[in-house]
């Protein structure tokens, strides 16, 4: 746990140092820090502690890509949420995506991060490959997108599925392939029959 959001955190700094600066985009947001604390005299030697954020708790982002939020989508939090997951699949180039954006206002915890199954320079997530094949598909840019210059995920995702169905359309049908059998192979065999 404090493995993945301590990471996340640090491509969240790395995306502030680049946002910040953009005339116009405002705040973003920030993944705070988890700390993993060992208490020896406890029944359960270990905790993680973090700060407590107080106020409104939103998802902007979830871990199945199936519940619609409209905070997320129409909040300026929100959509500094999204455009942090599409900077981080751009910067990875789709190997890896941070996930799970919750939190009060622009300070976020308890995140989650996929990665490809290979993982990502060593670092394996903990939420499945699914997560980002969802967000390539279901990604839409909002202005924030388009001021840090990231590329629409919807034309590479489409052009990505007319080359496969392309591939497949000019494949020849199986009537039209000629077999060839090796000739030992066409030498008859003796065969057992048996009776069911």
């Amino acid at each position: 746990e404090c493995y993945v959001q301590n990471t996340a955190r640090e491509y969240a700094k790395i995306y502030a140092a680049e946002a910040e600066p953009l005339e116009g985009f405002g705040e973003v947001p920030e993944i705070i820090p988890i700390f993993l604390v060992h208490r020896p005299a406890n029944n359960i030697p270990y905790a993680t502690v973090e700060e407590e954020l107080v106020g409104e708790f939103v998802k902007y982002s979830v871990r199945d890509g199936k519940e619609v939020n409209f905070l997320r989508r129409d909040s300026e939090a929100g959509q500094k949420c999204c455009t942090f997951q599409h900077w981080v699949y751009e910067k990875t180039n789709g190997s890896l995506l941070v996930t799970d954006l919750q939190g009060v206002g622009m300070k976020l915890t308890d995140v989650g991060i996929a990665t490809l199954a290979k993982g990502y320079k060593g670092f394996k997530g903990n939420c499945s490959i699914s997560f980002i094949e969802q967000f390539r598909a279901l990604h839409q840019c909002n202005k924030y997108c388009e001021m840090l210059g990231l590329k629409s995920l919807r034309t590479t995702h489409q052009k990505q599925r007319k080359a496969t169905s392309m591939k497949i359309k000019n494949l020849p049908n199986s009537s039209t392939i000629k077999k060839t059998v090796p000739k030992k192979a066409r030498e008859p065999r003796d065969f057992i029959s048996s009776e069911h």
